[in-house]
């Protein structure tokens, strides 16, 4: 069983007993979390496709971490001018493990 979620913006296949990292959610290390837009459930018997949600459907995931991810170095340089400029970005993660789909 495994389901499509659109946890902030950005959509991903969930199953159960498992860990993601998603954008950084506000709430606090080992509390409960419920997503309720699910675009898409499929169990092992048929596949239900949402309009734009599937009715009745959440996602129960508990917030093991807040951490961040690797950085990301951006480099912009103009030739013959002596034009260099060099920025970094670390994006801030949580990691979720999720529990149950239904």
């Amino acid at each position: 069983m495994f389901a499509i979620v659109d946890i902030l913006g950005q959509q991903f296949k969930v199953a159960e007993n498992t860990r993601y990292y998603v954008p950084k959610l506000s709430e606090e290390l080992n509390k409960e979390v419920t997503f309720d837009s699910v675009l898409l459930l499929n169990d092992d018997k048929e596949t239900k496709v949402g309009n734009p949600y599937v009715k009745g459907v959440k996602v129960t995931a508990k917030v093991l971490e807040h951490t961040k991810d690797d950085k990301v170095l951006v480099f912009k340089k103009k030739r013959r001018t002596g034009y260099q400029k060099m920025n970094g970005h670390r994006q801030q993660l949580t990691q979720i493990e999720v529990t149950s789909i239904g």
